[in-house]
């Protein structure tokens, strides 16, 4: 455990803490153009909502049940996802993950696997949903 809050904030980046904290991303999709539900053995869940414009991702979104680690992760996919075409998306890393988040604990890595792996099936429910135009 933390020897202090004071800590936790020492121990983060801003780009970290934003990913953490901000909620503007956090939202569910009645109809998206393409869902991503991936779930972890310990039960953690995170879900990755995509709309499209044409052959770009206009915007995206995410739900979570998991950390905060899982939360920082999930918004950091989707905020590398958005202006991207579907093939861009479908090169975000966790390695990309970590890096934009800077501070992701090493132990907390698993968080940016799950949210990549929640990402890619989105695409994968946009593709079969979308023209093979737009796959390209």
């Amino acid at each position: 455990m933390e020897q202090s809050g004071l800590d936790f904030w020492e121990r983060h980046s801003l780009q970290f803490l934003e990913m953490a904290f901000e909620t503007f991303k956090r939202e569910t999709l009645e109809k998206p153009d393409g869902y991503g539900k991936k779930t972890r053995e310990c039960g953690d869940t995170i879900e990755i909502f995509l709309m499209l414009d044409e052959a770009k991702i206009r915007s995206a979104s995410f739900e979570t049940d998991g950390c905060l680690y899982s939360v920082a992760c999930s918004n950091a996919v989707v905020h590398l996802a958005e202006g991207k075409t579907l093939p861009e998306a479908g090169r975000i890393t966790p390695e990309d993950v970590i890096r934009y988040l800077e501070t992701l604990p090493e132990n907390e890595s698993h968080c940016a696997d799950l949210a990549v792996a929640a990402l890619r099936l989105a695409l994968d429910d946009a593709r079969a949903k979308t023209s093979p135009v737009l796959h390209s």
